[in-house]
């Protein structure tokens, strides 16, 4: 493991119950895998559904995307700075997310230029991919509206 949750903390802004990213197992300049565990307890599944737990597909967006912002916010010119969500595209589900899933998120940024960057991004469970996206980002000071 390159960075516990406790480092991702330092990185994101996000807390519990919206940090979706447990560590990160790879990253390098452009890629980054991180991992997220689709703990039974959350408490998204006492209404999405509770007769048949799922996680929702905006949610395994969040996480990739999530994935996608520590490798962003890693690099000294934005430390201290959040990403915002400029544009999805693409978005693909191929097969539902339950509880008890490990969810391996990856995103490869595909564009850089100043604050505004774009990245293709995956979630695998069990090396199956369940779904993909296109991103776009835009990264701000966290006063900022976005």
């Amino acid at each position: 493991m390159l960075l516990d949750r406790s480092q991702i903390e330092a990185i994101l802004p996000h807390r519990d119950p919206f940090l979706l990213v447990d560590s990160i197992s790879r990253m390098d300049e452009n890629e980054v895998t991180g991992h997220f565990y689709v703990r039974p307890d959350l408490d998204v599944f006492r209404g999405h559904f509770p007769q048949e737990p799922v996680l929702p597909g905006v949610l395994i967006v969040e996480a990739i995307a999530q994935t996608g912002a520590v490798l962003v916010l890693s690099k000294p010119e934005n430390r201290g700075r959040i990403a915002y969500f400029g544009r999805i595209d693409k978005v693909r589900f191929r097969r539902k997310v339950i509880p008890g899933d490990e969810l391996e998120l990856s995103l490869r940024l595909t564009r850089a230029r100043g604050p505004v960057g774009s990245g293709v991004g995956e979630a695998r469970v069990g090396g199956e991919v369940v779904a993909g996206c296109e991103l776009t980002f835009v990264v701000g000071d966290a006063e900022e509206q976005a």
